[in-house]
């Protein structure tokens, strides 16, 4: 059985370093000063690594995206490895590109 494919979308979406904050945060039962102080970082960096993920998981459960390219540009947007003008650049092209290969067939 594959459990990678019974797993929600937002699930999915998080990375090993994703997963492994979120096993701590739990720990932590939810303090965030707790978890500033495991990690040895402040608590505004633990609030915006939080923040991050959450719109990673808000962006891999959203509905009506076009495509998984689309919900995979944004997930990189939430996380903070891809910035904002990069990321309407790829979609512009990809865009265009898929409108090009339709008119093709």
């Amino acid at each position: 059985m594959n459990l990678q494919n019974e797993q929600p979308s937002w699930l999915r979406a998080l990375n090993d370093e994703d997963l492994q904050f979120l096993k701590r945060f739990i720990l932590a039962s939810g303090s965030l000063k707790a978890l500033a102080s495991e990690y040895g970082i402040s608590y505004p960096t633990v609030r915006t690594r939080l923040d991050r993920l959450i719109e990673k998981v808000k962006v891999a459960e959203q509905s009506g995206l076009e495509d998984e390219f689309h919900r995979l540009i944004q997930i990189k947007v939430a996380e903070g490895s891809l910035g904002a003008s990069t990321a309407k650049q790829l979609l512009k092209v990809h865009r265009e590109s898929v409108k090009s290969m339709e008119e093709q067939s």
